[in-house]
């Protein structure tokens, strides 16, 4: 009975073509940003913020970007860990270089480098696509993996073969490195999700948005239409890996806090980032962030919510129960509801707007 749009009446072409064209949807975005600015920094401890606010985060900038590529364009990446690694491994260099630089410039920039690698592996997606196209993006996962290890001017020519992030600071308060609070990390990378999803909203909802939505419906009317594929399609690659690569920025710097990327940056990121996609809904950023959410806290709901509640299971147990209750949920999403959480939710929606008549 509260979510209803009586009386709300579109008198422009903006107000029309709002992203949220309903007062409801408004006033609930507004209290979830204010929750996630003041009352997680404010009531939540430092291991809920490390475990679960700043991976869902983080997994939630990497998952938009894979959903600008296969959800939105309808091609298909296998190589998304990759990219991220390309953006974090920037990132250290760029740092390294110029370190009197703000580094939350330097994460944003970071995912040009990511972008253009992209593009030139997206090379191919004019010729093939579907299998093909993944076995391409597959390769360029394992050739930048490798490029990884066997390059060590990428991590200056450390020893361990290891990022180690030094302590930078913003406004006087210390931003990444070991003196770098939970809080304050979480702040920083809460001011870049949302500002780069309101980006991509734009971008999807505007006439680049549409012309991918073209290709991925059918591509050869799109072309009859006027849209010119190879644009299009590297297009698509860039945005997608540029996300890709500032979400490998900020996984290095601003989660981990340093690391091995053939630990982080494998195939196995990449898959997780994909499951992502497909149980949040194609074609979906709220998807993008209900895949996210869901994923990336589930590990953790194992590990530490059973034995809360009396259940105890050890680490191991945890994570294959977690890859169990994944692998499942998929093969039932796919069958079931192949649109994923969002469509969950846009159905929720549409029922409260007819209650309580039938629908």
């Amino acid at each position: 009975m509260f979510y209803r749009e009586n009386g709300q009446f579109n008198t422009t072409y903006a107000e029309d073509m709002a992203v949220f064209p309903i007062r409801q949807d408004r006033i609930g975005l507004a209290l979830i940003l204010g929750v996630a600015a003041i009352g997680v920094p404010l009531f939540g401890n430092s291991f809920f913020i490390s475990s679960v606010m700043i991976p869902f985060l983080v997994y939630s900038l990497a998952t938009i970007g894979l959903n600008i590529l296969t959800g939105y364009t309808g091609l298909i990446s296998l190589g998304t860990g990759a990219f991220m690694g390309v953006g974090a491994f920037a990132c250290f260099k760029l740092t390294t270089a110029f370190p009197n630089v703000n580094i939350i410039f330097w994460i944003l920039a970071s995912g040009f480098f990511s972008a253009a690698i992209g593009m030139l592996f997206g090379l191919p997606s004019l010729r093939v696509k579907g299998f093909y196209l993944a076995v391409t993006t597959l390769a360029a996962q394992f050739f930048l993996q490798w490029c990884f290890i066997r390059i060590p001017w990428l991590y200056n020519d450390s020893a361990s073969g290891a990022i180690e992030v030094a302590r930078r600071t913003l406004f006087g308060f210390p931003i990444t490195g070991a003196q770098a609070s939970a809080q304050t990390r979480y702040l920083v990378l809460l001011g870049i999700v949302v500002f780069m999803t309101w980006i991509a909203s734009n971008i999807v909802h505007g006439r680049i948005g549409r012309s991918w939505m073209a290709v991925r419906d059918m591509d050869i009317a799109a072309e009859l239409m006027g849209i010119r594929l190879l644009p299009t399609k590297l297009t698509a690659f860039a945005v997608s890996s540029f996300y890709a690569g500032v979400a490998g920025a900020c996984m290095m710097f601003l989660w981990y806090g340093g690391g091995e990327a053939n630990d982080v940056f494998n195939i196995n990121q990449s898959f997780n980032i994909l499951f992502m996609v497909i149980l949040g809904g194609l074609g979906s950023l709220v998807g993008s962030f209900m895949g996210a959410a869901f994923i990336s806290s589930l590990p953790t709901i194992f590990k530490f919510g059973l034995p809360a509640i009396g259940i105890n299971i050890g680490g191991a147990t945890a994570e294959h129960l977690t890859f169990m209750v994944v692998g499942a949920l998929i093969v039932i999403f796919l069958i079931a509801e192949p649109h994923g959480l969002a469509r969950l939710w846009q159905i929720t929606k549409e029922k409260l707007r007819l209650w309580p008549f039938p629908h």
